[in-house]
């Protein structure tokens, strides 16, 4: 049932994609980024940067920050270093500068030498954030190994699926919701088999993603629509004013409630499926309903951090949000009711809805195959030379017909003659 379905995958993945014949996406217009130090940083009145003042300064005149930056690349081809001035209004919001900080500048054409041609941006983050990767990859690879080798290969696949599938075919016009549904297809086949092998156990689990995954699409649509929202949030509108085409924003924040919801659906029916097979290789002898009960009870410990932790997931990504809406002059009610905070209430409830189906649907379905999955024999290593088992390494409530003769001779034998 599942080859038909990953077939059906690749199939629109390769439909939806933008291959070169498509039209060509038009691009950001963009300053070209140069790297520089900060050399020097000094607070006065805002004017040209480096001119030279006069009398008193106005205590009520705004106050800005004069940067010098060094750059060591003069954009244009001239060789050797330049040191520019620049000037920074001094507001609540404004980065903060200091001599030594490594900075990223936007050139905008003109005099290289000229700081009427450069706008500072941001920070340079490379080293920091390269040295937080590699503190991520040697924890995983320590713990987990071989295991952790394969989940790295995993994430690997759905940042190349992002970029390389999601974002080309949003941008190119495709429907948002039918990319993110290739897209989950993908990612879920890809992931889960890499990291957990061509299993029985694995294919439960993409069983189980599959159908919450359809659930949580079917409910983000309807009460999407019910609530009528559109999507049209400041990154959304910005989004379609700089693409020049339409790009249907509902369907933008369908698609990011399904790949939202993907990877704590991946973490959910593993689990569940795992633990259906522990409890099926500890007691070979639970039937279908012992197996569902017990993994239950699992699941239902399990579903209660799951949510929560996708909760605050999305409640981390709208702080702002919330923190702007907190200072509002208007009730709770009418706050859950703006677009903004409604489209965040319909994503987490409708991600929340569909792990908790997870949890009896891939338990359901892990114990009606697990039961019949062979169970590995429990083998004592030294224990191969006949008559020389171990007690105790039988299946609970299985006695071989060996084992039940010597047992019967042992109850039967007359014992010794008692003295005194």
């Amino acid at each position: 049932m599942l080859v038909p379905l990953a077939v059906l995958t690749v199939a629109a993945v390769a439909w939806l994609h933008p291959w070169s014949g498509d039209a060509a996406v038009p691009a950001l217009p963009a300053g070209t980024p140069v790297d520089g130090t900060v050399t020097a940083v000094a607070i006065g009145p805002c004017g040209s940067p480096g001119a030279v003042r006069v009398g008193e300064p106005d205590p009520d005149a705004p106050r800005c920050l004069d940067v010098e930056v060094r750059i060591t690349e003069v954009p244009g081809g001239a060789a050797g270093s330049a040191t520019i001035a620049k000037m920074q209004p001094l507001e609540p919001g404004s980065p903060r500068f200091a001599a030594g900080d490594e900075v990223v500048l936007s050139y905008g054409g003109g005099d290289p030498l000229d700081g009427g041609s450069y706008q500072i941006k941001d920070f340079q983050r490379g080293v920091p954030l390269l040295a937080l990767g590699a503190l991520f990859v040697l924890a995983v690879l320590l713990l987990g190994r071989k295991r952790g080798l394969a989940a790295l290969g995993s994430l690997g696949l759905s940042v190349a699926v992002l970029v390389l599938f999601v974002l080309p075919a949003i941008l190119a016009g495709r429907d948002p919701l039918l990319v993110a549904i290739a897209a989950a297809g993908l990612i879920m086949f890809g992931t889960l088999y890499l990291t957990h092998g061509f299993t029985a156990r694995t294919s439960v689990a993409v069983l189980g993603t599959l159908s919450s995954l359809t659930l949580i699409g079917v409910l983000a649509t309807l009460f999407a629509s019910a609530a009528a929202l559109t999507g049209l949030d400041s990154d959304t509108t910005s989004l379609i004013a700089s693409l020049g085409h339409g790009v249907d924003a509902r369907g933008l924040l369908l698609a990011g409630v399904v790949i939202g919801a993907l990877g704590v659906l991946d973490d959910v029916t593993v689990t569940q499926a795992s633990a259906v097979w522990e409890l099926r290789r500890a007691n070979p002898a639970l039937g279908r309903r012992e197996l569902y009960t017990a993994a239950l009870r699992i699941g239902r410990d399990h579903v209660g951090s799951a949510v929560n932790t996708l909760v605050l997931a999305y409640a981390g990504a709208a702080l702002p949000l919330l923190l702007l809406s907190a200072l509002s002059d208007v009730g709770p009610a009418t706050v859950l009711q703006s677009q903004d905070v409604a489209q965040e209430v319909v994503r987490t409830l409708a991600g929340s809805i569909g792990i908790v189906a997870a949890v009896p649907v891939t338990t359901l379905l892990a114990a009606l195959i697990a039961v019949h999955d062979d169970v590995p024999g429990n083998h004592v290593p030294g224990n191969d030379v006949p008559g020389n088992d171990v007690p105790g390494n039988a299946a609970p409530g299985a006695v071989g017909d060996e084992g039940a003769d010597r047992a019967a001779e042992r109850v039967s034998a007359p014992g010794p003659p008692r003295t005194g």
